[in-house]
């Protein structure tokens, strides 16, 4: 089968004619893959920034967001039969850990992580287990929904956390609308009765996120430094204007990207006792210990989420208050999709799609 695979870090990915997977294990699910979303910690892997935390011996193909139909089960699967469609979660997880029986999958201590440590999804076939499938309307394109798996889990999994701090009236920033941000968009409308500012360069991204909900937007680009305040010291100027907009700062802001300077103006935006919550990453986070005492503000990470957080996000597309923006690239264009992504040109979500055989 086709698939993409990383070589060596720095490296572009290759398109490589691989062995089909097997099954071998009771609890396999063999799944015909529909879709694979392309996502930013797919660049981060290809850099080597996850080498040195999942230790994935290469090469092995990429994809950690995958949604598709179901080919063939063990002898033990009960959940799924051969033609459902499902999505993945994202772990491969035991069940028997400590983590896993309080309901917190997503820190299971002997997880697989399709696509960081093993062989993933951005190929004709993937193999899974029983405990990360989530069952589907069959009427359910895999495309629509494929990056809900990642992209969509964590966003949903960051916000979800935050309800109890946004009740109505509060003031919720995101930083970054695109493939992520787009889906916190929503989950925000969809949970909470905040007031919501979102914070991006691109104009087509904010442009979506009013069209998502979102109540006010900031470009930094549009931002001169003579739109600081008479008298303020130096700041950055989009820090000012959130602060404005969100009358003395946010509650929460939901920091997307993570790096590129937005880990030291995400901070900057909360009013005293908020709080902010890193999902994207790559950048380093430095604040003095006496901001956090003085203010009481709060530091939270967040790491995708738990197999219920995803069998909600899907009840909620169901229901047509979460859905992704995608644009769709064959599975042998997946080196230009990440390019794309790397470039910012995309808006959304990529998608990969595999010639479908059969």
């Amino acid at each position: 089968m086709k698939a993409v695979r990383v070589h060596a870090y720095g490296e572009d990915a290759r398109i490589d004619e691989v062995p089909e997977p097997e099954i071998t294990g009771p609890w396999d699910v063999l799944v015909q893959v529909g879709a694979a979303g392309v996502c930013r910690t797919d660049l981060h892997v290809l850099e080597g920034q996850w080498d040195a935390i999942q230790r994935p011996e290469l090469p092995y193909i990429l994809g950690h967001e995958n949604a598709g139909w179901v080919l063939e089960t063990g002898s033990a699967v009960t959940n799924v039969q051969p033609g459902d469609t499902v999505i993945l979660h994202p772990l491969v997880t035991c069940g028997l850990c400590a983590p896993c029986r309080a309901g917190q999958d997503s820190h299971c201590e002997a997880s697989a992580f399709p696509g960081l440590n093993t062989d993933g999804g951005m190929a004709e076939l993937l193999k899974t287990s029983a405990r990360a499938v989530v069952k589907l309307d069959p009427s359910v394109a895999p495309s629509d929904v494929a990056a809900l798996a990642d992209a969509g889990l964590t966003a949903y999994h960051a916000v979800r956390k935050a309800v109890p701090l946004l009740p109505p009236g509060s003031e919720a920033v995101v930083i970054g609308a695109g493939g992520l941000g787009h889906i916190g968009v929503q989950s925000l409308k969809a949970l909470t009765g905040a007031h919501i500012t979102v914070v991006d360069t691109s104009d087509s991204a904010l442009a979506l996120a009013k069209e998502l909900g979102a109540d006010a937007t900031v470009n930094p680009n549009d931002l001169h430094p003579a739109a600081r305040a008479v008298g303020e010291p130096p700041a950055d100027a989009v820090v000012l204007a959130v602060l404005d907009i969100t009358c003395g700062g946010a509650h929460v802001v939901f920091d997307f990207v993570g790096e590129h300077g937005t880990e030291i103006t995400g901070p900057a935006m909360l009013r005293n006792r908020g709080s902010y919550y890193a999902i994207g990453y790559g950048g380093t986070l430095a604040l003095p210990t006496i901001d956090l005492i003085s203010r009481e503000i709060s530091v939270v990470g967040n790491l995708v989420g738990t197999y219920q957080d995803l069998a909600e996000l899907m009840t909620l597309n169901s229901q047509g208050e979460i859905t992704l923006h995608t644009t769709t690239y064959d599975l042998q264009d997946a080196v230009q999709a990440l390019h794309d992504l790397d470039a910012g040109k995309l808006t959304g979500r990529a998608i990969l799609v595999p010639e479908q055989k059969g």
